[in-house]
């Protein structure tokens, strides 16, 4: 008779997740070069000016603030945070490289070791408390040069730069960090997302020719650190959305397949299949998509698949054919109808618990291999009391019920579930909005959007429980001391 699951396995990796251009901040420090991430101003503007081709790729003081070139100063104080999330217990601890720092053009001829040597010690200083480093090779920061100068992804020649700044860093550090993802929420691409792409308003085409050139980089990527040492576990990384058809209507249902499979399996069909679906010949068809792909390409993308799955997990879509159900989702990036069932942040992103659990399930049926939730977590406005105190129930709520459905994936659907990397674990600046006042954290940071606050570190309501979490393996999930 088959033994369920008792919980999560002996060494499951608790911890938190960041972005190097949302929390480093000395974005001119040490000799790194510009990103798109330095270009892309924060406030309500950001994403309208990403997608507009007239807006200009440089730094405007002027007119713009920049958040991010300040982040939280982790490029100064990693010492101080990495000790606090050692504090909560964490067995690892998700960061990514930012290219810039390495090859600050992207395209150098040699790496920049100042960048080296300063992503060395924070790694280094990750291990003397005992947190397994996951990095990230590029994480929305492709160097700014890269976009100007080559046309971003389209152009193949960043297959090459992007392979020989991975065999740098996998050199550098491939026998000290075990874990790596290589491109972060790469399906994000399917919907041509400048900050994974490094391209605004291409057409179909450019954008899949994009996503070729970076599964082909991906591939080589994990050959190369395999070659260095076997023992590393290489994972792509995707944003999944939970997808329901709106009603029993056969066309709508038809209709949310094709748009599931486009953006939460093709980019995972590539890279842990290792090879091209056919309903993604079908749609090339159907959109006139034309790809150049040169000898070798295909080969090495079905000898280099991934190890585990990594993917993004924050709310669900919900589809309708029919015009009477219109009523869309503010702030859900993903577009879709409003669900009647469902609650919304203060973000307008909806609340759907359960969809994690149905997205392990899928996920984890689908290619069999183990799991990483990478990214989870509720952004919202936190208030300091005047005892200096921050009472984010709200948000003990939000990964309570989250990592509740996580344990009914494993325990009862048998799930293989390998880690869980809340977002932001650590206060920084938000992607979609460029500003600090949507927070994730369980450390408070006292900045706000304008850049004003003493940095300083304090520990929310949220910090302890989420100790107790990871001090019982998941067993307890409750808000009491």
């Amino acid at each position: 008779m088959l033994e369920m699951n008792k919980g999560f396995k002996p060494g499951f990796l608790w911890g938190g997740a960041t972005a190097a251009n949302q929390l480093e901040g000395g974005y001119n420090e040490g000799g790194k070069g510009l990103t798109i991430a330095d270009v892309s101003p924060g406030g309500k503007i950001r994403m309208k000016l990403l997608r507009d081709d007239s807006y200009p790729l440089e730094i405007d003081t002027a007119n713009y603030t920049y958040p991010n070139h300040l982040g939280i100063d982790f490029y100064h104080r990693y010492k101080e945070d990495i000790a606090m999330l050692a504090e909560m217990g964490f067995k690892t601890f998700r960061m990514s490289i930012s290219w810039a720092r390495i090859f600050p053009n992207g395209d150098d001829a040699q790496p920049n070791e100042a960048g080296l040597a300063y992503y060395e010690d924070v790694i280094d200083e990750l291990l003397k408390h005992n947190i397994e480093p996951t990095i990230t090779i590029s994480h929305y920061e492709t160097p700014l040069n890269l976009v100007k100068s080559y046309g971003g992804w389209k152009n193949r020649e960043l297959i090459g730069l992007f392979e020989k700044y991975a065999r740098t860093i996998l050199e550098r550090f491939a026998n000290k960090v075990t874990y790596w993802m290589t491109f972060n929420e790469i399906n994000t691409g399917v919907m041509g997302s400048f900050f994974t792409l490094g391209m605004r308003n291409e057409s179909v085409n450019n954008n899949f020719q994009a996503l070729h050139n970076q599964f082909v980089a991906s591939a080589k990527a994990v050959k190369i650190a395999r070659e260095i040492n076997p023992n590393v576990q290489m994972g792509c990384m995707s944003i999944y959305a939970t997808m329901y058809a709106y009603d029993c209507n056969p066309v709508t249902a038809a209709e949310t397949m094709e748009k599931n499979r486009m953006f939460n399996y093709f980019c995972n069909d590539v890279q842990v299949r290792g090879e091209y679906p056919t309903y993604a010949y079908s749609f090339f068809a159907k959109n006139n998509v034309t790809l150049d792909i040169q000898p070798g390409d295909l080969e090495v993308i079905k000898e280099n698949t991934m190890d585990y799955l990594s993917f993004s997990y924050y709310m669900s879509t919900a589809h309708s054919s029919d015009p009477a159900h219109s009523e869309g989702v503010q702030g859900n990036f993903f577009g879709g109808t409003k669900n009647p069932f469902l609650k919304a942040s203060e973000w307008g992103w909806e609340i759907d618990p359960v969809g994690l659990r149905i997205a392990l399930n899928d996920l984890y049926n689908r290619y069999g291999v183990p799991l990483y939730i990478s990214e989870n977590g509720l952004g919202a406005i936190d208030k300091v009391e005047a005892d200096g105190s921050i009472n984010d129930t709200y948000r003990i709520d939000y990964l309570q019920q989250h990592i509740s459905e996580m344990k009914k994936a494993v325990e009862i659907d048998g799930v293989d579930l390998m880690a869980y990397t809340s977002w932001g674990c650590i206060d920084l600046v938000s992607a979609s909005t460029g500003e600090m006042s949507k927070r994730y954290g369980f450390i408070y940071v006292d900045l706000d959007d304008e850049g004003n606050g003493t940095l300083e570190r304090s520990r929310k309501a949220s910090f302890d429980w989420y100790k107790k979490v990871i001090a019982t393996n998941g067993e307890d999930l409750t808000n009491k001391d």
